[in-house]
């Protein structure tokens, strides 16, 4: 089992990148929410988190080795829960992840059904099923109360979110960092001041 891996980005694709280890390409499936990000990123190094898996049916002998990567372990794990809801497979699910794991976690753990039936691949019968499957199961950071409450982020807020993790950053004491930085000074509009202003406040408590 691959568990993480390191490469550069090569392409990046509708569900998927490319990733060059050495002499080998690999395919990599990643959530939507996550694609933006890594287009900015091609010929750059990346870390993912991985699970490997098996596509297709056994019972006719078509099994098709898949990767899955994330860019955080906090991620990777949220994935693995919300696999286990009924009807929510692989490929569904990282369709379904336009949003960052922490807020549809958060929405889980609110019941908010409303935002969780926004998502693609997510209907209520699907929405209603994976409160009823997920909630309080999942662990959250302290900006739990204001993720499913916030107004989406911008693509400038989520780069700095993914430049702090890079920098060792939890994802989710970067997203607090980044939503406490804006909310303090909302004309921070670029991911690196953005950056420079969350680091700004971690160092001032």
């Amino acid at each position: 089992m691959i568990a993480r891996i390191q490469g550069l980005i090569g392409a990046v694709y509708e569900h998927s990148v490319e990733l060059t280890v050495g002499m080998i390409s690999y395919e990599i499936l990643v959530a939507a929410a996550d694609v933006k990000h890594l287009q900015t990123q091609v010929g750059q190094r990346v870390e993912f988190f991985t699970i490997d898996y098996l596509e297709g049916s056994p019972g006719h002998g078509s099994l098709t080795p898949r990767l899955i990567g994330f860019l955080t372990a906090t991620d990777r794990d949220f994935f693995q829960l919300f696999i286990t809801v009924k009807g929510i497979g692989p490929r569904r699910a990282l369709r379904a992840m336009v949003q960052p794991a922490a807020r549809i976690a958060a929405a889980i753990n609110s019941r908010d059904a409303k935002f969780l039936t926004s998502l693609p691949e997510v209907g209520k019968r699907t929405a209603e099923q994976m409160i009823a499957e997920l909630s309080g199961k999942l662990e959250l950071g302290p900006e739990t109360t204001q993720t499913t409450a916030a107004a989406p982020r911008t693509a400038e807020q989520e780069r700095a979110i993914i430049a702090l993790i890079q920098l060792g950053e939890k994802r989710p004491d970067a997203q607090l960092l980044v939503d406490r930085a804006c909310r303090a000074d909302p004309t921070l509009v670029d991911a690196s001041t953005i950056t420079q202003a969350a680091y700004r406040l971690k160092a001032g408590g």
